[in-house]
């Protein structure tokens, strides 16, 4: 039998990987808790009515860059309390981004909503934009995209079944399911595209300043063409220097200050 030795070095590489992990995962087991704890010592605070200590606590807990819907609902809803209306307006739209189908997210944006000064009315969509609204976008492009990777490997063993079944009425059921697979693949994949490149060309904001002047042309001696408030909501479409050029529900567009809005 051989008697495998180690070398100094390569005995202290291990030690150094084994330490490694073990930091790694009492760090982890560590910030876990400070996260659970501080959101446990925020929602004390909201429900105690003290919504400046709390919303410092959620704040604390956003500094380490987590993305959480509960996170960004609790600060919509703690900013609400606070009378800042922007802000909770900012997050709602946050939260609803990672959970577009959670009713109480709706409810509470529609609520902030109303107390906003502008009231813009959309443009009447089409049958196809309601559908797409409605169905299509109420899911993110990474979810059409994962969909698109299991409707795949559903292709794939649908269409060895059918391949190697010896049956004649398992090999036209498999075939017919193998097919509808595959159009499923087309659909969901031609949703993730779309979605991607709404999403880029298509970037919301939400509007800080409590009187933001829309202009004309991204310069500060063009002309005003109306005004708009805080919590409201626009699309940005391009960029030039510090000037970015929006887009209302209502179809108006202009130039207006990066200062004065905040971006989802």
């Amino acid at each position: 039998m051989k008697i495998i030795r180690l070398n100094l070095s390569m005995y202290t590489k291990i030690k150094r990987i084994l330490f490694f992990v073990y930091f790694l995962v009492i760090g982890s087991s560590s910030f876990a808790q400070t996260t659970e704890v501080l959101f446990k010592a925020a929602n004390d605070f909201y429900k105690k009515g003290a919504y400046e200590n709390a919303l410092k606590s959620y704040q604390q807990i956003e500094a380490k860059q987590l993305e959480s819907a509960d996170l960004y609902y609790n600060l919509g809803n703690t900013y609400y309390k606070l009378n800042q209306v922007a802000p909770a307006i900012y997050y709602f739209e946050k939260a609803l981004k990672l959970d577009p189908t959670n009713e109480d997210f709706k409810n509470n944006l529609s609520i902030a909503q109303r107390t906003t000064i502008d009231k813009i009315d959309s443009i009447p969509k089409t049958f196809l934009q309601k559908i797409d609204e409605s169905y299509i976008r109420k899911f993110s492009f990474e979810t059409w995209a994962y969909v698109s990777i299991v409707a795949s490997i559903l292709f794939v063993l649908l269409f060895l079944s059918y391949y190697f079944a010896f049956h004649s009425t398992l090999k036209r059921l498999y075939f017919i399911l193998s097919i509808l697979s595959f159009l499923f693949i087309i659909l969901s994949f031609t949703f993730a595209y779309t979605g991607a490149d709404y999403e880029k060309n298509h970037q919301p904001a939400i509007i800080f300043s409590q009187l933001a002047r829309v202009k004309n042309a991204p310069t500060l001696n063009s002309t005003d063409v109306f005004e708009l408030h805080e919590g409201t909501k626009v699309i940005i479409l391009e960029q030039v220097d510090d000037w970015l050029k929006i887009k209302l529900a209502d179809g108006k567009i202009g130039w207006i200050a990066k200062t004065d809005l905040k971006a989802l």
